[in-house]
């Protein structure tokens, strides 16, 4: 550093300065001269602090050196694993994207059913997607005012994110079934939910209370509304009122 280079250079010119006065010690045995040994014997005592400062500014450089290696290590094995990481990402985690699961549409019978010529090969069945809602991002989480946050974590409104996206994948399996093939108690879920079915819900994905309670192990607390209303703030889900129910539809 600038300044160890200073005292490296003030230190060299004391030494030469001792060895000029060392050089005229001949003369010191005279009166006049005494007074220079004396200044000599000052520049020694200067000159051993000076040793003693420079010998710690040492030290602390060694010791910075030290410090600065070991992040270098730790900074080169931090990037590896993230290199690692990035190259063996399990397939099977949620993305923060929106998803829509894919199910066989199948005609109610309670539909007219259509007389068609039989084909040497089965037609593909043609599929119905099931929207579900995508996962929150960290930077959404973070725009999401403190007092609406609390203590919730950016993991626990995606694991509630998660079991909504449960509840609505199995309700709308049960609605793409043909009736024919439901035992009697999901028969009665088809109902209940054709029941909750208004006009501000026609054609869209949507879910109760009631349905989280049937396909979920989540309490419908306090906590549970607190992220509905985060959920809610980042345009995940809406709201739709009326018969004594919420809905909470996909966005």
């Amino acid at each position: 550093s600038p300044d160890l280079e200073h005292l490296c250079f003030h230190i060299n010119a004391k030494i030469s300065n001792i060895k000029k006065f060392l050089l005229l010690r001949d003369i010191g045995k005279e009166q006049c001269h005494k007074s220079m040994f004396h200044k000599i014997g000052t520049e020694v005592i200067l000159m051993h602090d000076l040793l003693n400062k420079m010998e710690t500014e040492v030290k602390q450089q060694e010791k910075l050196k030290d410090l600065l290696k070991e992040i270098q290590k730790a900074a080169e094995r931090d990037q590896n694993e993230a290199q690692h990481l990035l190259e063996h990402v399990p397939p099977y985690l949620p993305k923060p994207t929106r998803r829509h699961i894919t199910v066989p549409a199948v005609k109610h019978e309670e539909q007219t059913k259509v007389v068609e010529p039989k084909r040497a090969t089965k037609p593909a069945k043609q599929t119905k997607l099931i929207k579900e809602v995508a996962l929150i991002t960290t930077e959404e989480f973070e725009s999401v005012p403190a007092y609406m946050k609390g203590r919730l974590t950016y993991d626990q409104i995606n694991a509630v994110v998660q079991e909504i996206n449960k509840a609505v994948v199995s309700k709308y399996k049960i609605l793409h079934q043909p009736l024919k093939s439901m035992s009697v108690p999901v028969r009665n879920l088809y109902h209940r939910f054709m029941e909750d079915e208004t006009k501000g819900t026609e054609g869209e994905f949507f879910i109760v209370e009631a349905d989280m309670k049937e396909f979920t192990q989540m309490k419908m607390d306090k906590r549970f509304h607190s992220i509905l209303s985060i959920l809610r703030h980042c345009q995940r889900v809406r709201e739709v009122r009326g018969s004594g129910l919420v809905r909470y539809i996909i966005c």
